[in-house]
């Protein structure tokens, strides 16, 4: 039990008639988990591209910046403006540690774990900054959505 929280990255990938051989894509399913899914029928392809656990701090802040307050659990499309946002945010409490309980704030709820700026606060926020570096950078070469969902 627990905050378990999921950045997920969205790519389209449907194949159009009107496609030619250099738009289109490849896609390969293989194994015997996979057998009932049909690649001509898969329209995007889905990426866990950060998992935390009770980083209640970043979790507040996508519930304060991407989701109007409102915390249920639901999946939240996350605009990369938001991203490149909450990057420069991670990256201004590393350099100035004292900003952080203003711009980063933890928070306490079910099982949300500790709210305090202690190491796994820290190491929550250092792990985070080169996953969205890497989506941003992926952004300008690339089309794709990014998604939080979270749950207890």
């Amino acid at each position: 039990m627990g905050l378990d929280m999921y950045l997920t990255k969205r790519s389209y990938v449907k194949n159009w008639d009107h496609m030619g051989p250099e738009e289109r894509h490849t896609i390969t399913v293989a194994g015997p988990q996979a057998a009932h899914i049909k690649p001509e029928r898969i329209t995007s392809i889905e990426e866990e591209v950060m998992y935390w656990r009770k980083a209640n701090a970043i979790h507040n802040w996508f519930v304060q910046n991407c989701q109007n307050g409102v915390d249920e659990c639901q999946e939240t499309y996350i605009p990369q403006d938001q991203i490149e946002t909450l990057l420069a945010t991670l990256r201004t409490i590393v350099s100035d540690t004292s900003l952080a309980k203003d711009l980063l704030p933890p928070t306490s709820g079910f099982f949300f774990g500790s709210t305090e700026l202690d190491n796994w606060y820290w190491d929550d926020v250092e792990r985070t900054i080169p996953v969205l570096e890497q989506l941003v950078e992926d952004s300008n070469a690339h089309d794709f959505s990014v998604y939080y969902r979270a749950s207890w």
